[in-house]
């Protein structure tokens, strides 16, 4: 994934929902994952978290996962496909 790529995949999760298709390093199992760093949802779940710096040229990202209720990161270089949920 390349920077332009990452920085759209980060202001996605900043402004929504994102389902981000990867593969796990550990157990190289493909997992979909509905995740997010809305504000708006984190502060639903009692999360108070600034994301306004996240670095594209980072390789780990961080994300609310919605589906667990709880933080998972996964490789950016690990990343299959995304969408934006609802589009």
């Amino acid at each position: 994934m390349d920077k332009i790529e990452r920085a759209k995949l980060i202001e996605a999760l900043q402004k929504g929902q994102v389902t981000v298709t990867f593969q796990k390093v550990d157990s190289e199992e493909i997992r979909v994952m509905p995740c997010t760093l809305n504000p708006t949802v984190l502060e639903a779940n009692g999360i108070i978290s600034r994301f306004d710096s996240l670095n594209p040229e980072s390789d780990h990202l961080p994300a609310w996962a919605t589906d667990k209720n709880g933080w998972r990161s996964f490789r950016l270089d690990t990343v299959i496909s995304w969408e934006v949920l609802g589009e």
